[in-house]
C-alpha cells in the first residue's frame, strides 16, 4: 500500500481495494470475538496501512478493504485514531451486516429455511456442531455508497472479496443497479485483482518463464475500469512478473464454481469470457455478460470443530511401505485405550524416496499420524503424542520422529458451514464518521438460479479427433492449470495457448477422464464440467472433494491449491505437434 500510494505521481490510482479474508481466518477471528480473546480484526491491515496514509492524503486516494473481518467497528475506531494521531483530514466509515447468525436461527426457528449445505447438501439441523457465529457475504454498494458521502476509507467485514472493486467503480462512475453489464465487469475485474500478486504471476503453472522478469517482486495489480464497464488489467510501473492472457486466465479460474458467478448485486456469467493483450503487461477483459443478483447471499457458519495433533515421523531408503506398515501397526495397538475417543485418525505416507539417492534427503519419506477428537483431553499428550512416539525403541530401522513436538499437543480447530439467507434477511449499513448510519436495501430485482450449475460431461462437437503422432507424458508439458477451494469444494480449471490445442484438451478432459486422472484422489463425489471457449479453458468443480476445508482438513492440500498441480502431473497421450512448441 506504501509503494502504490507514494508512486501516485509517477503511476496514479483513485483507490487501493484490499482483500483481507479467507475461510481460514474467517473462523479464527470468530472463534476469537465470541471467546472475548482480544479484537478480531486483521491487525496486518494496520502494518500495511499506516506507512501509506500520508501519501493516501496527500493524493486524495480512496481506500475499501475487508480487514475488519469479525470486529469491523473496533478496525474503524484503530484507523480513526491513527489518522487523529498524525494529523490527517481523512474520513473513515465502516460497514455492517455480515454477522448474521441472529437471522439465521431466527429462520431455522420459524422453520423458514433448512438451511442446506452448498457443499455437502446436509441440513443445519443435522449437523453435529453447534454455531458460534456466522457472515454473510455482502456486496460493493454499502462501500459506494460511503465513499459517495465524502469517506476517504471503508473498512467492511465480510463483504465479497470483490466487493471493493464493485463498490469503487460504482461510486467513479456513478452507476445504478440495473446497469448489470457494467456490475459483472466491476465484479469480474474484482475477482482477477483482489489475490494480489496472482494475476501478475504469482501461483502461475508458467511461472519458469518469469524468471527472467524476477520471482523476488511480482508486483501488484491495477485495474482501470470505464464507465461502460470495459476493464483492463496491469500492474505497478517497475515491477517484476507480468501481466498476460496467460496470467489472467490462471486468476480467472481460481475458486469459480461454475458458468454463473453470484454476488450480492450481480451474476457475471464467464462462458463467453476471454482476454486480449492490448499491450505490454495491459490486458482487456471482454465477454462478460451481466444477469440478475440472486434473492439470497451466501454465509459462512463458524463452529468450535473440537482438537487435533499430529505426530511425523522419517522413514529413508529401502521398503518404505513395510516400515510405514510397522509403524501404524505399533501406533494402532498403542492407541486401542484411548482411540474410540477419536472423531479422525489418518496414517498417511508423504512424498516419495528416490532410487540411489545423491543426498540422503532426497531419500527421505514423511510418515504422517494425524488425530482430531471433541475434547482436548481425548488427545492429550498420555493419549496420543505418548503412544505413538514410545515405540521408537521397538520401531523400524532408522525410525526417527520429527523433533517439534507442539505437533503433537491438542490445538482447537473450527468448523465452517456454506449456506445461503436471502439478502432481505441481512441489514447491511453504512456508518459514517459523524455518527450518522443509512441502509442499503436488498436488491429490488433478483433471480433464482437452479441449484445445479450447467455442466457438460464431455465436449460433444470437436472438429477434429486425428492429433498426429503422440508421445506419453505429463499433462503439464503443455496445459496450465489452477485450483483453489470453496468449503469442502474444489475447482480446478486447464487451459491451453493455442486454438488447436484447445479442441484436443477438451476431447481428452471429460468427466470420467478427470475421474481417471484423479485416480485415488477421486472421492466418488458429483463433478462438473463447464467450456469456456473463448478462453481456451475447461473447468470442474469436484464436490465435497476436500476435508471439511482449510480450518479443520487432514490433508496437506488443505486450500485446495495442489489439486492442479497433482492432475498436471499425470501421464497422458500428448501430440508431438505440440509438444515442437516447447514445453511450459
Amino acid at each position: 500500500m506504501a509503494i502504490l500510494a507514494a508512486n501516485h505521481p509517477n503511476d496514479p490510482i483513485d483507490v487501493i481495494m484490499g482483500d483481507w479474508m479467507s475461510e481460514a481466518n474467517m473462523t479464527a477471528r470468530a472463534t476469537l470475538k465470541t471467546d472475548d480473546g482480544g479484537d478480531a480484526y486483521e491487525p496486518t491491515f494496520i502494518e500495511s496501512l499506516e506507512p501509506a496514509l500520508k501519501d493516501i492524503a496527500r493524493h486524495g486516494i480512496k481506500v475499501a478493504v475487508n480487514a475488519g473481518a469479525s470486529d469491523t467497528k473496533r478496525l474503524s475506531e484503530v484507523v480513526t485514531e491513527m489518522v487523529k494521531k498524525k494529523g490527517l483530514d481523512l474520513k473513515v466509515a465502516w460497514i455492517s451486516g455480515d454477522e448474521v447468525l441472529p437471522a439465521v436461527q431466527k429462520a431455522q426457528k420459524e422453520g423458514k429455511s433448512k438451511f442446506e449445505n452448498i457443499c455437502t447438501g446436509e441440513v443445519l439441523d443435522e449437523w453435529k456442531f453447534k454455531p458460534i457465529y456466522a457472515q454473510a457475504y455482502l456486496g460493493g454498494l454499502g462501500i459506494a455508497a460511503a465513499f459517495d458521502k465524502g469517506a476517504d476509507i471503508v473498512v467492511c467485514g465480510r463483504v465479497s472479496d470483490a466487493s471493493p472493486c464493485i463498490g469503487a467503480a460504482v461510486w467513479w462512475h456513478g452507476w445504478s443497479r440495473d446497469q448489470l453489464h457494467e456490475l459483472a465487469n466491476a465484479f469480474v475485474t474484482g475477482h482477477l485483482i483482489e489475490c494480489s500478486n496472482y494475476v501478475c504471476g504469482g501461483n502461475f503453472t508458467g511461472f519458469k518463464s518469469l524468471e527472467w522478469k524476477g520471482w523476488h517482486d511480482i508486483g501488484y495489480p491495477i485495474a482501470e475500469i470505464s464507465k461502460n464497464g470495459q476493464a483492463i488489467i496491469t500492474k505497478q510501473q517497475g515491477s517484476g512478473g507480468e501481466v498476460s492472457t496467460q496470467t489472467c486466465t490462471s486468476q480467472l479460474l481460481y475458486e469459480i464454481q461454475g458458468p454463473w458467478y453470484f454476488n450480492s448485486d450481480v451474476t457475471a456469467v464467464l462462458d463467453g469470457l476471454y482476454f486480449e493483450q492490448v499491450g505490454t503487461d495491459r490486458v482487456a477483459l471482454r465477454g462478460v455478460r451481466g444477469e440478475l443478483p440472486p434473492p439470497t447471499t451466501k454465509i459462512g457458519i463458524t463452529a468450535k470443530g473440537g482438537y487435533q495433533a499430529e505426530v511425523h515421523w522419517f522413514l529413508t531408503g529401502l521398503d518404505i511401505p513395510d516400515k510405514a506398515r510397522m509403524m501404524e501397526a505399533q501406533a494402532r495397538h498403542m492407541l486401542k485405550p484411548y482411540s474410540h475417543r477419536f472423531s479422525k485418525l489418518e496414517f498417511t505416507l508423504n512424498g516419495s524416496a528416490a532410487e540411489d539417492a545423491s543426498n540422503q534427503n532426497a531419500a527421505t519419506v514423511d510418515f504422517r499420524i494425524f488425530v482430531q477428537a471433541p475434547n482436548a483431553s481425548d488427545i492429550a499428550p498420555d493419549k496420543f503424542f505418548r503412544p505413538v512416539v514410545d515405540p521408537i525403541m521397538e520401531g523400524y530401522p532408522g525410525a526417527t520422529p520429527h523433533l517439534d513436538w507442539r505437533q503433537g499437543f491438542p490445538k482447537a480447530i473450527q468448523e465452517y458451514y456454506v449456506t445461503l439467507l436471502p439478502q432481505a434477511d441481512v441489514q447491511h449499513k453504512v456508518h459514517l464518521w459523524d455518527g450518522k448510519e443509512f441502509d442499503i436495501p436488498a436488491p429490488p430485482q433478483s433471480r433464482t438460479y437452479p441449484a445445479q450449475q450447467p455442466s457438460q460431461v464431455e465436449a460433444l462437437d470437436v472438429q477434429s479427433t486425428d492429433w498426429g503422432q503422440t508421445v506419453r507424458g505429463p499433462l503439464g508439458w503443455i496445459v496450465h492449470a489452477r485450483s483453489g477451494d470453496k468449503g469442502s469444494n474444489a475447482n480446478v480449471g486447464f487451459w491451453v495457448r493455442h486454438r488447436d490445442e484447445w479442441d484436443w484438451l477438451r476431447s481428452m478432459l471429460s468427466i470420467n477422464n478427470i475421474k481417471r486422472l484423479l485416480a485415488e484422489e477421486y472421492k466418488g463425489k458429483k463433478i462438473d464440467r463447464f467450456e469456456l471457449p473463448n478462453a481456451y479453458a475447461v473447468h470442474f468443480l469436484l464436490h465435497d472433494h476436500l476435508d471439511r476445508g482449510v480450518s479443520c482438513s487432514s490433508s496437506y492440500d488443505f486450500l485446495g491449491k495442489n489439486v492442479a498441480e497433482f492432475l498436471r502431473s499425470k501421464h497422458v497421450d500428448l501430440p508431438q505437434k505440440f509438444l515442437n512448441r516447447g514445453r511450459l
